[in-house]
């Protein structure tokens, strides 16, 4: 029954979205879409190869607005729908919107709770058996007034990802496909700031777009990663887990394990960034 009901609220939410997307109240772009819907039915996949989207996160609509743009048949199985975290002090604040957002295949996230939490733990799980994850990397509503110049270059930079991004891509038992993503627009649908109910009510016609970039894998692009997923290969799955969490300290890992997943997030980060630039030379 809670598949059932799990694939129907899916269903439901994807077409409404794709309704809101074509009803003429704001003009939509899309570019690189191929992308993801290559990874979504790619062989490797079928192999248990997870995918892992990121991007910034402009407003409370980028999920799963942003999903509208997305083929219908991709609403109707549970497997082509993504998982993302969500926190737990804004979207499970009662038991009807618990129960609505983890039928929506959103896990709930608590604030301040570190890597290591639970929900960390459930998307690595998720992402071994083959599953979509999307994450935002900064972990909050990010509005492009807020970002600042990087010092060195005086380019725009997002808020630092959070560490979580590094260790739920290392702790896969073989290298994700990565597609980062950038957001533009859904800031002016829904403006940061706003006094309630106004907050939660839509802004006047706007122009949103999005754009996904061609996947990578960070075995391509680090050496101490490859280096990292060759090791994990040689020890298997479960042996390569504990290797990586580290069995004293709390499960924290040693300095190399952290220095790892310091260069991986910030791998991530300036790959997300990247589109950006492409996208409005924001970032």
């Amino acid at each position: 029954m809670q598949r059932i009901l799990s694939a129907a609220t899916v269903t439901a939410i994807g077409l409404t979205c794709k309704a809101y997307l074509n009803s003429g109240l704001c003009s939509v772009s899309v570019r690189g879409l191929p992308h993801l819907l290559d990874a979504l039915h790619s062989t490797e996949r079928r192999n248990g190869q997870g995918i892992v989207t990121v991007s910034n996160h402009l407003s409370t609509l980028d999920d799963p607005l942003t999903w509208g743009v997305l083929p219908v048949h991709t609403y109707l199985r549970s497997h082509l729908t993504r998982w993302t975290l969500g926190a737990s002090d804004i979207m499970f604040t009662n038991p009807v919107f618990s129960a609505f957002f983890r039928r929506g295949q959103v896990i709930e996230t608590f604030r301040g709770d570190g890597i290591y939490q639970p929900a960390v733990d459930d998307a690595i799980a998720k992402l071994c058996t083959g599953a979509w994850i999307h994450l935002f990397g900064e972990g909050k509503v990010c509005q492009s007034s807020t970002y600042k110049p990087d010092p060195q270059t005086g380019r725009s930079r997002l808020r630092r990802f959070k560490w979580g991004v590094g260790r739920i891509l290392m702790e896969t038992p073989r290298p994700p496909t990565i597609i980062p993503m950038w957001i533009t627009g859904f800031d002016t649908l829904m403006p940061e700031g706003r006094a309630a109910p106004w907050k939660y009510s839509r802004a006047p016609v706007r122009a949103s777009a999005s754009r996904s970039a061609r996947p990578f894998r960070p075995t391509r692009c680090s050496p101490r990663c490859g280096a990292m997923w060759a090791r994990r290969r040689g020890l298997g799955r479960a042996a390569g887990a504990r290797r990586w969490r580290g069995e004293a300290g709390g499960g924290r890992g040693g300095e190399r394990t952290r220095q790892t997943r310091v260069a991986l997030t910030e791998l991530v980060q300036r790959a997300v960034e990247t589109v950006g630039r492409s996208v409005s030379g924001t970032c």
